[in-house]
């Protein structure tokens, strides 16, 4: 079998004097959709901020395709990186939050094509048709020029989705990305996103609770202060 894509050893995360988990360790390999579960302020948003290295941890390391992310080891001491490679690394992972996140001032095409314009250099027209793919593969093709504001939380949850999708990381993490959706569109956006993914080999840790999440999974992991379980 192949080296995992994403590899978490030991993981250790605080806050302050409140102990979030400790002890994960997890394989995830190239392919392979996890959805990850566990009980109120386990720590499943956090470990995947952690991934994204929008969290800093205290102990423990994460590898993402071989290599380290987030921090060295210099001189005997773990020295987190600076904030240019930082960003670097975390091209390679795409996060839906649970916020959604768009930029206001921005219609629904844009916010999908900044990404990749901006961080990917893409040209503009070429950005532009990935982005009008995403979206409509989401089921917003009417939406695309609207604002923020004039979209439901639905119909925002999804251009986040369709936004990153579209940037084509390595892993994608889903902080119950389907949540604001109803049931007959949960299942049209998981079914574009489970093609996508069964398509091109791609990788993704989704927090869920809802069954539709979880029946695309191929594994569980049970995530709690003492580490994670499959």
């Amino acid at each position: 079998m192949k080296d995992p894509l994403l590899t978490i050893r030991d993981l250790e995360k605080w806050f302050g004097k409140l102990q979030v988990f400790s002890g994960v360790d997890l394989d995830i390999h190239q392919g392979e959709v996890v959805c990850i579960i566990g009980s109120s302020g386990s720590g499943k948003t956090t470990l995947l901020r952690c991934i994204n290295l929008l969290e800093q941890f205290q102990n423990g390391s994460i590898f993402l395709n071989g290599e380290e992310i987030g921090y060295r080891q210099a001189g005997g001491k773990r020295r987190r990186l600076s904030e240019g490679q930082i960003a670097k690394q975390r091209i390679h992972t795409g996060m839906v939050f649970q916020q959604f996140n768009l930029f206001p001032h921005m219609t629904a095409l844009r916010n999908v094509m900044l990404g990749l314009t901006k961080v990917k250099k893409m040209p503009k027209v070429q950005a532009r048709e990935e982005a009008e793919k995403w979206l409509a593969r989401v089921g917003l093709s009417d939406k695309m020029d609207s604002y923020p504001s004039q979209l439901s939380g639905g119909q925002q949850q999804r251009v986040a989705i369709a936004r990153a999708i579209a940037m084509n990381p390595l892993i994608m993490l889903f902080d119950e990305a389907t949540s604001a959706l109803d049931p007959a569109t949960e299942r049209a956006v998981l079914e574009a996103f489970r093609r996508y993914v069964k398509a091109n080999g791609k990788t993704a840790v989704m927090v869920a609770h809802r069954q539709a999440v979880l029946d695309l999974a191929d594994r569980v992991i049970t995530l709690g202060k003492e580490g994670a379980r499959t």
